[in-house]
């Protein structure tokens, strides 16, 4: 990419979109094209086309989606596969149209069926069936790859699909009804620690595995990928290692300083058992992770702790 060229990034406020901004102008871009969904609604089709019309952007970083946790995904099904559909619809398909030199989409792990090998290859796609709770999100997700595709094999696109493991980062989401799972668990001992709670009530049994991606990381996967690499199909974005929940709490406990107990809530779900990804071919690029899962942790909360 040109440090002159004009470069859109969709979704630049969550916290995929930030982390790209933030590498971006590190790297000396300066020609970065925004929105907020105030000023485009990405749905809207006539409104995405005039957009790229306008602003005739040489690249495009598609990191606008509607996301959550597990409540979330399993309670607004409708909405997350209409409006994710919809949003990489409109963006791919005006990118084409547009003669856009390169876009880079992106997905999540949760395409992968869930009772899927570990750790997680990029051929599992559409082996087998996923999980329940976010299959509307993970089909969205799947369609969106295949769009990619469908437009490099018939147009010739030059667009790129990367899945990246489980995030967390500056600008996450922390209210608990729609988080993931580690902001929720930032804030559930934050406050503990602050009203000098007992014990913090965590989802499920805590043995689900997972992998923890910081998104300045992701980020610079991103920049090195939409650089480095041109060809169909997906690549895993990831650290390569995972870490069940219960011990995920107790890290967190550590780095907030909570004293209390820990208690399960055997009522809720637990999700996917194990969501690992093999990161062979992203290694096999060149590329890989820097940061840390306890050194991201507790720059995240030195971040916002005062802001809870």
């Amino acid at each position: 990419m040109e440090k002159s060229a004009r470069i859109y990034i969709a979704g630049h406020r969550g916290m995929v979109g930030s982390a790209i901004h933030r590498k971006l102008l590190s790297e000396g871009f300066t020609n970065i094209i925004t929105r907020t969904s105030s000023e485009l609604d990405l749905r809207n089709q006539q409104a995405v086309k005039d957009f790229f019309a306008a602003e005739k952007p040489d690249y495009v970083f598609l990191a606008a989606a509607k996301v959550g946790g597990i409540l979330a995904n399993n309670t607004y099904r409708g909405e997350f596969l209409y409006d994710n559909l919809m949003i990489q619809n409109n963006i791919i398909h005006s990118a084409y149209e547009n003669g856009v030199k390169k876009l880079l989409f992106l997905g999540s792990s949760c395409i992968y069926p869930k009772l899927a090998p570990q750790p997680l290859k990029e051929e599992y796609l559409l082996t087998g069936e996923l999980e329940p709770t976010n299959e509307p999100y993970a089909i969205a997700k799947i369609a969106g790859i295949k769009l990619c595709d469908a437009y490099r094999s018939q147009y010739g696109c030059d667009f790129i699909s990367v899945m990246p493991t489980n995030l967390y980062g500056p600008n996450d989401n922390y209210d608990l009804n729609k988080s993931h799972v580690l902001p929720a668990l930032i804030r559930k001992f934050h406050e503990a620690k602050k009203n000098n709670a007992p014990s913090v009530v965590m989802w499920g049994t805590g043995t689900p595995r997972r992998e923890f991606l910081h998104a300045d990381d992701l980020a610079d996967a991103c920049y090195f990928l939409m650089q480095h690499y041109s060809e169909p199909g997906l690549v895993n974005i990831g650290v390569g290692d995972d870490i069940p929940i219960k011990d995920l709490a107790l890290l967190v406990k550590k780095i907030v300083g909570y004293e209390g107990e820990i208690e399960h809530d055997l009522s809720k779900p637990d999700g996917t058992p194990r969501k690992l990804m093999d990161v062979s071919k992203l290694h096999s690029l060149g590329w890989k992770h820097r940061i840390s899962l306890e050194e991201g942790i507790r720059a995240v909360y030195e971040e916002v702790k005062g802001k809870l």
